[in-house]
């Protein structure tokens, strides 16, 4: 059966997984570029970009097997790009360059239109507007029977929770206070939605937890 997971979801220890002000140069916003640093430093990353090296701990494992069994993804439009409002300037085909590291379709949600962008390696970039719950079911038609990742951003995932439709949830809290910024979990009683924490490790650069959907 296909679960919709969330997978190395970077967090800072006072709860933030994203700053404000998000632009070309720093995609997580102002003050979260440190988040990501225990992942960047894998090898998986490292393999992902076509660079030797890289650490293979504890970081490295939950950043490889966030990507196994994955079918298709889900993804708000701010993880995609930075730009808002009409897509005035199609030449931008995300963050990651020609060879995105997903390899399987991925459903971005927009309000905006956009032809699909086929991409190497697999990626098939697909702009949709309907809501969360009808992307996701598409995915889930995509994925043939494997997993759905849903990648973020922030919203994205804090509606997914609150509509009960995450499955498997994985955070990387990163030993960075920011302050201010897109709080994950405020307001959210996980609890209460039926998740519990079924795992906790220590990494080299950040604590994993990972939250199950029980009931």
């Amino acid at each position: 059966m296909s679960r919709v997971r969330v997978e190395n979801f970077m967090v800072s220890v006072d709860g933030f997984a994203a700053g404000l002000n998000q632009t070309l140069k720093n995609p997580f916003g102002e003050g979260g570029m440190e988040l990501p640093k225990s992942f960047l430093a894998t090898k998986t990353f490292k393999t992902m970009i076509g660079k030797d090296g890289g650490s293979t701990g504890i970081d490295n494992q939950f950043a490889s097997t966030g990507f196994d069994n994955i079918g298709a993804s889900v993804m708000g439009r701010n993880m995609f790009g930075p730009q808002r409002g009409e897509w005035t300037d199609e030449s931008w085909k995300g963050w990651w360059g020609p060879n995105p590291p997903y390899h399987t379709p991925v459903f971005v949600m927009t309000h905006y239109p956009r032809p699909s962008l086929v991409m190497e390696g697999g990626t098939v970039f697909e702009f949709v507007s309907d809501d969360l719950a009808a992307v996701v079911a598409k995915a889930k038609t995509a994925a043939q029977g494997k997993d759905v990742r849903l990648n973020g951003g922030v919203q994205t995932v804090r509606n997914g929770l609150l509509a009960g439709l995450v499955d498997h949830l994985h955070l990387a809290i990163s030993p960075l206070v920011m302050g201010k910024g897109e709080n994950l979990l405020a307001g959210i009683d996980l609890a209460k939605l039926g998740y519990s924490c079924v795992e906790t490790k220590a990494g080299e650069g950040a604590l994993h937890l990972v939250y199950q959907k029980l009931k």
